[in-house]
């Protein structure tokens, strides 16, 4: 019923803008707290940054990308085609803008920022996965350490000195110094010039894909309709929102949460929403391996991430600045594989299948978009960066909060989509 009222004075109903992990769990906790749900996306479930990405529910390794060595690596990377980072030389002046903004935001002030607003997020992120999983989302997580192998013990000891920041600015994480012999048991594929690693313990892996389409079919059993069209605007008045196509019908309710990710900004602007998104692309395939693979392995001196997925490895990197519809580019798999190549044995690299690209929404000083806009009953979500699986499902039960009670939890102020 549009426009009603219930006897506490929250909305009867909502539609979803996005099917991703953050507008899917949005919905769920909607639901949870008796609210009637229609999903809207443009081409379906888990279209976006959700389906091919590297799994983790990883929030000892939620590390914001705003750190000053960024700006030194940034600039090399330009210079370097094959660099993870990948900021094509175009003149593109709302990219060009972005950066600029994104640079300033490089400093230790701000990075302890995002790494506090953070925090509380990052303690329920776990939490809010099983609280789903007992309650209708028929999927399951791994509990499993992350184990991070470089090549010297030099450079696994920056990860040390990262991770002890991070427990300086309030979040500890829970980690081992690994020896060689250490590392080969965790991470048989451990080619020769893997050295040293850092065990991250007390983290998860999920199947991205199959964990979101569970969860709309926990939606979609609990009452709602999921409705596929492109949204180009997002229009209240006195009796609610709605939420319309190019040509057809609309969909209308009392609320509006925008969750389209990196397509974010299209409707957040209209609603006065002025902190910058842009899509940093990542790629990912996954590859036949000849040795068993316990879990979860970091890269970081190639940037990569690795992930058991249906019996292979998924492999996942690059941070591309591209639109988020721009197609596949297949010199960044390449690029990829050239680096990870030497450091692993027993991948069969030229197998892979499931070669995707999808675009993470990034913002300027590193924290995410979460809560109300200037328009009545509109709200938005997004702008997680590489973090939205791990953060999807806390973000929604927050932001059902806030809209079933009108009142902003503590949590969410840092925030703030009007900051």
């Amino acid at each position: 019923m549009v426009g009603g009222e219930r006897l506490d004075g929250g909305p009867r109903s909502a539609v979803v803008v996005g099917a991703g992990v953050v507008g899917l769990s949005t919905a769920w906790f909607l639901q949870e707290r008796g609210v009637e749900v229609t999903v809207v996306d443009r081409t379906g479930v888990a279209a976006g940054a959700s389906w091919g990405n590297a799994g983790w529910i990883a929030p000892g390794l939620t590390i914001p990308l705003n750190e000053p060595a960024v700006l030194r690596y940034g600039l090399r990377s330009m210079v370097n085609p094959a660099a993870p980072l990948h900021i094509p030389l175009t003149a593109d002046p709302k990219l060009w803008s972005f950066l600029l903004r994104f640079a300033a935001n490089c400093r230790w002030p701000s990075w302890t920022r995002a790494v506090k607003a953070n925090l509380p997020l990052n303690e329920e992120s776990i939490e809010a996965y099983d609280v789903l999983m007992a309650n209708g989302v028929d999927a399951s997580t791994v509990d499993a350490p992350i184990t991070a192998a470089f090549t010297s013990t030099a450079q696994a000891r920056s990860l040390v000195r990262e991770l002890r920041r991070l427990t300086a600015a309030g979040q500890p994480v829970d980690h081992a110094e690994l020896s060689t012999t250490d590392l080969r048991a965790l991470v048989p594929l451990a080619g020769p010039s893997l050295t040293a690693g850092v065990r991250i313990n007390g983290q998860r892996f999920v199947d991205p894909g199959g964990f979101v389409h569970a969860l709309a079919r926990a939606v979609v059993a609990r009452g709602a309709t999921i409705r596929s069209f492109e949204v180009v605007d997002v229009h209240a008045d006195n009796a609610g929102v709605t939420v319309r196509p190019a040509d057809g019908n609309g969909v209308s309710a009392d609320v509006a949460v925008v969750a389209t990710g990196a397509w974010l900004p299209v409707l957040a602007a209209r609603s006065g929403v002025r902190t910058p998104v842009r899509a940093g692309r990542g790629y990912s395939f996954t590859v036949p391996v000849q040795k068993p693979v316990h879990g979860p392995v970091y890269l970081p001196e190639a940037r990569v991430a690795c992930t058991p997925y249906q019996g292979g490895l998924r492999v996942a990197g690059t941070m591309e600045f591209r639109d988020p519809d721009a197609p596949l580019d297949q010199a960044r798999v390449d690029a990829i594989i050239t680096s990870v190549r030497p450091l692993l044995d027993g991948v069969r690299w030229e197998e892979r299948t499931d070669v995707w690209v999808g675009p993470r929404p990034v913002t300027t000083d590193g924290r995410a978009l979460i809560g109300a806009t200037r328009t009545p009953g509109v709200y938005v979500a997004g702008g997680h960066g590489m973090w939205g699986l791990a953060q999807g499902p806390i973000t929604g039960r927050l932001l059902a909060e806030q809209i079933t009670t009108g009142k902003q939890p503590a949590a969410l102020r840092e925030f703030d989509p009007l900051r």
